[in-house]
C-alpha cells in the first residue's frame, strides 16, 4: 500500500516536464484533410497546488511582463488601427437591431431581437472592437449625483495637468530610475506577532470587513491622485496580497521616480466614499424575505410589501456609507533598472502569485481560527455590489434581483471562507505599462523559440487557423481517449521539444577557443 499509484507516478512526470497535469479535451477537426484528433488544452490554472506546471508558466509570464514595462525609456506606441469596413457594417446593422428593438412591443420578438444584437456584440468583440458599446435600453432615471468637493478631514493635493508621457524624469541624461511602493489598510486594534488580535472584543471587525471589500476602489484613487500630483500618466505593475492580520496590502512597480515625501502626501490625501444604502443593522434574522412572481420583487414575509429598490435607495442617500483610507505605514524605495536589486523585487512582486489566498494566509493556532472565524462572519454580512443578495438582509431589493436569488447567499469572492474579503484580480496591471498584453508576450516566448529552432534547420509549420474547427467534447462520448493517455503523449511530445531547442541552443552558442588553452606537456 506505500507504493506509488500509476496516477501519481504520471502527475509527478508531468510535473517533471512542464505537461498541465489536468487538461480539458477539445475536438479538433481539420477541413481540408478531414482529420479528427483530441487535443489536451492547458488548464491554464495559477494555483501550484491544482497545477504546478501551468502555474509556473503563469508567474514566469508575469515576471516577464514586469520587467519588460518597469524601466522602459520609450513611449509605448498605443496608436489605434482605424476601423474596418466590416466592423462599420456590423455597427450599420446593430444600430437598425436596437432601432426595432425600442419599437417592439411584443416580449418574445424583443427577446429575440436581444439575442440577435448579443450575437452582433460578440462578432464585433472577435473582430478586434474594444470599448463598451452604448446600452440598447433607454436609462429610467437620471443618474444621482454626489458633490466632489473634497473632504474636510482630509489634506488638500496640488494639481496639475497630467501630460501625456508614461516615462519619468531622466537624470544626468542616462540614469531614469522607478520606485518600488507598499501601502498597507489602516489598523482595526492591536495585534499579536501571528496576526490574531490582542483583545477581539475591541477589534473592529466590521470596519476591517468593508475595507477589505472597497479595497480595490481605494487603490485606483490612489493611482488617480498620484498621476494629478506628479504631472504624467504613470504606470503600475502591482500585486494584492494579505497581511497576517488578513488585510490586504499592495506592492507595487511605478514607473519613473516620485520623491518619498511625495507618495506619502498622495498617500495621507486618498480615501473613497462609498455612497450605498446604510447597512449598519441586518433586518431580517431569522424570517428571510419572499420573492413575488407577480412582481418580480422580493416582499417582506409578514406585510407582504416590496422591499426598497436599489435606484430609490441610493437616490436617498445623504451621507456615505463608508470611508475608506490607507494606513500610516508607507514604504517606497527607488530601483535602477537592470541592476540585481530591480530583479529581485520583481521575485518578491511575484512571490505568492502561484498560491491562493488561503495557503498565504494560514490559521495554524486556535487564536488566528477565531480571528478568521470572526473576519469572515462580518464579511458575510457585508455586501460586495450593488447586484449582491446580502442586500435582502437589509431590506433592499439589489440590482438585478430575480427568483433564484437566495437572500444572504452571494456567490463573490469577497464571501468566501478562504479569501477573506480579498479582491479578486491579484496582479493589477496598468493598459500602458509594456505596451502588450499577456497574449503578446506569450507570442514573443514562442517566435523565440522557432526562430531558434529555424536556425538549426528545424522547421516548425502552423497550421493554418482557418482550416481547423475546434469542439467541445461532449460527456461520455466513448471515442474519448483517457486523460491519463492524452498526458502522457503530451510528455513524449514536450521532451523531443526539449530535445531539439537544447540542439539550438549548443548551435548559437560559439565554440571554445582552442587557441588559449594550454596543451598538455
Amino acid at each position: 500500500m506505500r507504493e506509488p499509484l500509476a496516477s501519481d507516478v504520471v502527475k509527478a512526470t508531468a510535473e517533471k516536464h512542464g505537461v498541465c497535469v489536468r487538461p480539458f479535451t477539445m475536438e479538433v477537426g481539420d477541413t481540408e484533410t478531414g482529420e479528427l484528433r483530441y487535443v489536451p488544452v492547458p488548464c491554464g490554472s495559477t494555483v501550484e497546488s491544482v497545477c504546478l506546471p501551468c502555474a509556473r508558466k503563469a508567474k514566469a509570464l508575469r515576471q516577464v511582463q514586469c520587467r519588460e514595462g518597469w524601466h522602459i525609456d520609450t513611449e509605448p506606441d498605443f496608436t489605434p488601427e482605424p476601423p474596418t469596413e466590416t466592423q462599420t457594417e456590423l455597427l450599420a446593422f446593430r444600430a437598425d437591431l436596437v432601432a426595432a428593438y425600442r419599437e417592439v412591443s411584443d416580449q418574445a420578438e424583443a427577446d429575440e431581437l436581444r439575442e440577435e444584437i448579443q450575437g452582433v456584440d460578440d462578432e464585433l468583440r472577435q473582430l478586434g472592437m474594444r470599448g463598451r458599446l452604448p446600452s440598447i435600453d433607454l436609462p429610467t432615471k437620471k443618474a444621482v449625483k454626489r458633490s466632489t468637493k473634497r473632504r474636510q478631514d482630509a489634506p488638500n493635493l496640488p494639481r496639475r495637468k497630467v501630460a501625456k508621457t508614461t516615462l519619468g524624469r531622466e537624470y544626468a541624461g542616462k540614469f531614469r530610475p522607478s520606485m518600488f511602493v507598499t501601502l498597507t489598510c489602516d489598523t482595526y486594534g492591536p495585534v499579536r506577532s501571528d496576526g490574531a488580535p490582542v483583545n477581539p472584543a475591541t477589534y473592529d471587525y466590521r470596519r476591517a470587513a468593508r475595507d477589505a471589500v472597497h479595497f480595490s476602489a481605494l487603490v485606483d484613487r490612489w493611482w488617480q491622485n498620484l498621476r494629478r500630483v506628479v504631472g504624467w500618466d504613470a504606470q503600475y505593475f502591482a500585486t494584492v496580497e494579505p497581511q497576517r492580520r488578513a488585510a490586504p496590502h499592495l506592492h507595487a512597480a511605478v514607473r519613473g521616480s516620485v520623491p518619498h515625501d511625495v507618495i506619502r502626501q498622495v498617500t495621507e490625501a486618498t480615501y473613497h466614499q462609498v455612497w450605498w444604502p446604510a447597512h449598519d443593522e441586518v433586518v431580517y434574522v431569522d424570517r428571510m424575505p419572499l420573492w413575488d412572481g407577480d412582481r418580480r420583487v422580493f416582499v417582506d414575509p409578514d406585510t407582504r410589501e416590496p422591499l426598497t429598490d436599489w435606484d430609490d435607495a441610493v437616490e436617498a442617500v445623504e451621507d456615505p456609507a463608508h470611508v475608506v483610507t490607507f494606513g500610516r505605514q508607507v514604504h517606497s524605495k527607488g530601483i535602477l533598472g537592470g541592476s540585481e536589486e530591480a530583479g529581485r523585487h520583481i521575485g518578491y512582486l511575484t512571490k505568492y502569485l502561484t498560491k491562493s489566498t488561503g495557503e498565504v494566509v494560514e490559521a495554524d493556532t486556535v487564536r488566528q481560527k477565531d480571528h478568521h472565524d470572526r473576519l469572515h462572519a462580518e464579511l458575510s454580512v457585508t455586501p460586495c455590489s450593488p447586484r449582491c443578495a446580502v442586500w435582502l438582509l437589509y431590506g433592499i431589493n439589489p440590482k438585478g434581483v430575480n427568483g433564484k436569488t437566495t437572500p444572504g447567499h452571494c456567490k463573490g469572492r469577497a464571501h468566501r471562507r478562504t479569501t477573506l474579503g480579498l479582491p479578486g484580480r491579484r496582479v493589477l496591471v496598468s493598459r500602458k505599462w509594456s505596451g502588450k498584453t499577456l497574449v503578446d508576450h506569450k507570442a514573443d516566448r514562442k517566435a523565440f523559440v522557432l526562430e531558434a529552432l529555424a536556425a538549426v534547420g528545424i522547421e516548425k509549420p502552423a497550421p493554418d487557423p482557418a482550416r481547423l474547427v475546434w469542439r467541445k467534447v461532449d460527456a461520455g462520448d466513448t471515442n474519448v481517449p483517457p486523460r491519463d493517455h492524452l498526458v502522457m503523449h503530451a510528455i513524449s511530445e514536450r521532451i523531443t521539444w526539449k530535445a531539439e531547442y537544447d540542439k539550438a541552443l549548443l548551435a548559437a552558442q560559439s565554440p571554445p577557443d582552442l587557441s588559449a588553452t594550454p596543451l598538455a606537456a
